[in-house]
């Protein structure tokens, strides 16, 4: 079967990433993709595999926009400033594209994760690190502390759940975010 006209894996990627915006990412199928494109499943299969495929491909454009901002906010400053603009990068995305923030979590095989923009993401953060003069291991210490303060503020913020009390959400990220720089600074000697 010939790819229908205008249909490539690109558009379809991200036709993809915007329904994965509009209903969540984990709703994500070949199935609705088809639907929006007015056209037979089958004519997709052409240019994605299955719904795991796609979903793959959701999550590369993902973690290379994630990455692209990244590098942009984090041009020319350090320390503070560096962390600040990242933790404002990974929040702005999740809150601009909730759908493909959820896609850059995805577990890729290992292959594909070693090939994305996730290890432009991991040598960004190292790179911020330096800043605070961290070796090894509190260095890989410190990368999964700010992806796990990160991620978890943002999930639980975009899932509501700060939502119910004062004080006002923007105020407790700017402490967190004063935390994450203290300690950093003072990071502890492995005991």
């Amino acid at each position: 079967m010939a790819p229908r006209v205008g249909l490539t894996t690109e558009r379809l990627t991200q036709a993809g990433a915007t329904l994965a915006d509009e209903v969540g990412f984990d709703q994500v199928t070949v199935s609705e993709l088809a639907r929006r494109f007015d056209v037979k499943v089958a004519s997709l299969y052409s240019h994605v595999k299955n719904s795991h495929d796609l979903k793959t491909r959701i999550a590369l454009l993902a973690l290379e926009e994630l990455a692209d901002r990244a590098a942009d906010a984090l041009a020319g400053r350090a320390g503070k400033d560096a962390l600040v603009a990242l933790a404002n990068v990974y929040r702005d995305y999740a809150r601009e594209h909730p759908g493909r923030y959820a896609a850059a979590q995805f577990r890729l095989d290992p292959g594909t994760a070693a090939a994305s923009a996730g290890v432009r993401h991991a040598k960004m953060t190292r790179a911020l690190l330096r800043g605070y003069h961290l070796d090894e291991p509190d260095q890989t210490h410190a990368v999964r502390l700010l992806g796990s303060v990160f991620h978890g503020y943002v999930s639980i913020e975009m899932g509501g759940g700060f939502s119910r009390s004062a004080p006002d959400t923007e105020e407790t990220w700017s402490r967190v975010l004063d935390a994450l720089d203290a300690l950093l600074c003072t990071w502890p000697p492995a005991s």
